[in-house]
């Protein structure tokens, strides 16, 4: 496992570089975020938390971060483990790449526009790490195999997602997760676990139904055409809310590929 070292990372500043909807639920921008709300500053800082995670874990010198979003997290794990001499960060977003390269390139750090399905590299990582990515894909199955590929063995993968109901919440994710349903994802991707970190993000569930919380997507009429369509999901929310109240839940696993694989 690679040595990291701690240095100071300034995540938040005066530039707004690119034309990137800093309204939406898919984007986190540091320096755009209001204090407000569970989707204001108090996401960045579970997402940051996840980012410490992962860059406890960082083995090795080549790090990919897929669905980079602006940026901030491939900075943050580039320069606070100094071992790191290649680090790319990768989204599809034309936009939040612009944004990336204007605020939080330098060396190592580069970014690139890609499909997550469909980029190439001619050398495998040590490191690879896409956090709230899996739920976006329509195969993620095919996904984590796809990443596993890119990594060296004895690499490590580490990814998240939520482990309550989302989709809900969220059109743009495709699948609800629990913790036994990730792990036997990465279990099928012959991938071994090697540690975990769990976070409970409390919300006020009257804010969300007065939709006071500015970052959210769906409507209180979309969201019950939701329902309607997959009344299943609303038996899930109901469980998800009687065993956990109002808070989401989100797993961080780190994986290791076996040294033997290829």
């Amino acid at each position: 496992m690679g040595h990291c070292q701690r240095h100071p990372v300034n995540l938040r500043g005066s530039n707004n570089p690119g034309n990137l909807d800093i309204n939406s639920l898919e984007r986190i921008v540091p320096d755009e975020l209001e204090s407000g709300g569970a989707t204001g500053l108090a996401t960045l800082e579970y997402h940051l938390a996840r980012y410490t995670f992962a860059a406890s874990h960082l083995r090795g010198s080549r790090l990919l971060d897929i669905a980079c979003g602006v940026g901030y997290g491939t900075c943050y794990l580039a320069e606070h483990c100094s071992q790191i001499t290649v680090a790319h960060g990768i989204d599809i977003s034309a936009q939040a790449i612009a944004y990336a390269r204007a605020r939080y390139a330098r060396p190592p750090i580069e970014y690139f526009c890609e499909d997550a399905m469909r980029f190439s590299c001619d050398q495998a990582y040590e490191t690879i790490v896409s956090l709230e990515t899996v739920e976006h894909m329509p195969d993620a199955a095919g996904f984590l195999k796809r990443l596993v590929r890119f990594l060296e063995p004895g690499g490590v993968l580490i990814a998240s997602v939520p482990t309550t109901p989302s989709m809900d919440g969220n059109p743009n994710h495709l699948a609800d997760f629990t913790r036994r349903s990730f792990r036997r994802l990465g279990h099928r991707a012959g991938l071994k676990e090697i540690a975990a970190f769990e976070q409970e993000q409390p919300f006020d569930a009257a804010a969300v139904a007065s939709q006071k919380e500015k970052r959210l997507v769906r409507t209180p009429a979309s969201l019950l055409q939701f329902y309607a369509r997959r009344p299943w999901k609303l038996v899930t929310r109901v469980a998800a809310t009687l065993r956990y109240g109002f808070a989401n839940h989100y797993l961080t696993i780190v994986w290791e590929k076996p040294a033997e694989s290829r």
